[in-house]
């Protein structure tokens, strides 16, 4: 006991006043810089992101001091990591839009691939973040370092542990100020702080794997899923798919009256199948009703909030497209927008898709809406697409629209669409119920043009989510204010239309519901492409429940449930999840078998 209190003696013996104040400071001083390299603005500090992160680096100063055995020699290498950890961030933020991610390190095969893409000038304030660790070289020189010896390199050791329970253990970083936006990671980088930022995103990898049914169990599933003929046509089309931007059908509740129809033409389109979808989003969100229309999967088994573009698809993943392509289709994505966002550009090759044009690669003469490439442009490109490919070779698009995106704020921007009797009182709602009826005319001119092709091709076209409009007009759209619905009125706040259409027979059937993962699935059928046995599955489920979202699913009878209840179709569910588990996340329990495509061509 003596030689204990002897070894603690000589360990605060060496402690000074200067040192004390050396690791105070430090946590707070290394969090300054690393906001200051990344941009961070002097409204974007606040005292409580301050704290939080000062605990997360501490835990990492106190390792290093426990480690290195000097507080000062500690510091300098703190300030340093924190330092070029902003200086990261950076650069992958102006590489692809988005700092570094957890899920990032999960790519990192990926990240090797593209970083002779990156431009690692410094800018003005990485160069000043440079000199001022210079400055604290400088400083250790003159501080003269003193090393602990074991005694002290415990104690240090044991503050590390103290701090990253505090992290991991406590509701620290539970506080808004450093919640993740999905929408702007960098902007909460900033505000929160790029060290308890990075932290909260952790809570997005959390996938738990279901404990039942087992492997044996999905496998009996499989064996027993019932034969169920596909539409063959005479000739293999070419297939195009259209994820519509906002595009909604407000009036299908029959709640309002418009000057003029939206959805006129689209919804009164021979030989075409007409119908609504839920979406697992609302407002926001594109690229998870992507995911879950190329991949079959749904949202209802991910965290609130990821992105599966960035988090869940960082190897070759199985989807519409490389179903697609293994039947010899060549696989085209259009999306005319930036290259880098939702990282579609990483993101679309491991999906299957041979090709990924963005605004810069359009062939066709470019027309706008507001800031954004309009459908007209968008479907334009499809037909170029078309008109350039090789004789005899099958295409397969999966184009992404942008005009019909929010805010719809443009002033003076002409309402040729307005709600009778309420004219002018819903501007947002006007500008964006006049866009989508430009969407019904430029599907029109698709249509029109592809009639005239002696090539069978199918189209479907879905939207993607509803838009943010004044609250007072959905209020008006829904027949309910928000406060009471029901589970079934909630539901309609994720529903949105769509319309498949061919130049070929299609068969004569009528869908009133769907979702996203399934939507594709009567695609291949329509278009007489060999399903993989999860596609096989997928058709089979949704005879059951039509519709599977992160907000809740339907019955057949249109009845509406959420996921936090226990029913009669629990165990329809928790499959449905385990053979998802399995395909995202089996790594090599993963049956290859169920996801793969079966070639027929």
């Amino acid at each position: 006991m003596l030689s204990v209190h002897k070894r603690l003696s000589a360990v605060f013996s060496r402690f000074s006043a200067k040192s004390a104040a050396l690791a105070l400071l430090t946590p707070f001083t290394a969090y300054l810089l690393m906001q200051f390299v990344l941009g961070a603005q002097l409204s974007d500090f606040s005292l409580r992101a301050m704290v939080g992160n000062a605990v997360c680096i501490g835990a990492v100063y106190a390792l290093l001091v426990a480690v290195i055995g000097s507080l000062s020699a500690a510091s300098l290498v703190c300030h340093l990591v924190f330092g070029i950890w902003a200086a990261a961030n950076s650069f992958v933020f102006a590489f692809r839009g988005t700092p570094i991610l957890p899920w990032d390190f999960m790519a990192l095969g990926t990240a090797a691939a593209v970083a002779g893409s990156y431009d690692l000038t410094p800018n003005l304030r990485m160069i000043v973040g440079l000199i001022l660790v210079g400055c604290g070289i400088f400083a250790l020189v003159k501080f003269r370092p003193t090393f602990f010896g074991l005694g002290g390199r415990l104690i240090a050791l044991a503050i590390a542990a103290i701090f990253a329970s505090m992290v991991a253990f406590t509701s620290l970083l539970s506080d808004k100020t450093f919640k993740p936006d999905v929408w702007s990671q960098m902007g909460s980088y900033k505000k929160g702080g790029a060290a308890a930022v990075f932290l909260r995103n952790l809570d997005f990898l959390e996938i738990e794997q279901p404990e039942s049914p087992t492997l044996d169990q999905l496998q009996n599933t499989v064996d027993a899923l019932p034969a169920d003929p596909l539409a063959i046509t005479e000739q293999v089309p070419n297939v195009i798919a259209i994820m519509n931007e906002s595009w909604a059908d407000f009036e299908e509740f029959g709640n309002l009256t418009l000057s003029e129809p939206i959805n006129e033409y689209i919804s009164s389109l021979p030989n075409s199948i007409w119908g609504h979808c839920y979406t697992s989003v609302f407002g926001a969100g594109t690229s998870a009703s992507e995911f879950e229309f190329l991949t079959g999967n749904s949202m209802a088994f991910l965290p609130s909030g990821s992105i599966p573009y960035q988090q869940y698809v960082i190897s070759p993943s199985s989807s519409l497209a490389s179903t697609m392509k293994a039947n010899g289709y060549r696989t085209v994505a259009i999306h005319p927008g930036e290259l880098t966002s939702w990282q579609r550009n990483l993101a679309y090759p491991l999906l299957g898709f041979d090709t990924f044009k963005c605004e810069t690669d359009l062939d066709v003469p470019i027309s706008y809406e507001r800031d954004y490439i309009s459908d007209e442009t968008s479907f334009e490109q499809i037909i170029w697409e078309y008109e350039n490919k090789e004789p005899n070779e099958k295409l397969f698009v999966f184009n992404v629209t942008i005009q019909n995106h929010g805010g719809y704020t443009e002033p003076d921007y002409p309402a040729q669409v307005t709600v009778t009797g309420a004219e002018g009182a819903y501007p947002k709602a006007e500008q964006y119920l006049t866009l989508a009826a430009k969407t019904d005319d430029a599907f029109r001119r698709l249509v029109e043009y592809f009639e005239q092709q002696e090539e069978p091709t199918i189209i479907l076209m879905f939207g993607d989510h509803q838009p943010t409009v004044e609250q007072e007009f959905l209020d008006l759209a829904y027949g309910v204010t928000q406060d009471g619905m029901t589970m079934e009125q909630y539901m309609d706040k994720y529903r949105t239309p769509f319309v498949i259409w061919a130049n070929y027979p299609l068969p004569d059937s009528q869908l009133n519901d769907s979702s996203l993962n399934f939507l594709g699935q009567y695609l291949l059928r329509y278009a007489g492409i060999e399903q993989s046995s999860y596609d096989q599955y997928l058709w089979n489920l949704q005879k059951t429940l039509p519709a599977v979202t992160f907000v809740g699913y339907t019955d057949t009878q249109g009845n509406a449930y959420s996921h936090l209840e226990t029913n009669d179709f629990t165990a329809l569910i928790e499959e449905y999840q385990a053979f998802q588990y399995n395909n995202l996340f089996g790594k090599s329990r993963r049956v290859s078998q169920w996801f793969s495509p079966v070639p027929v061509l």
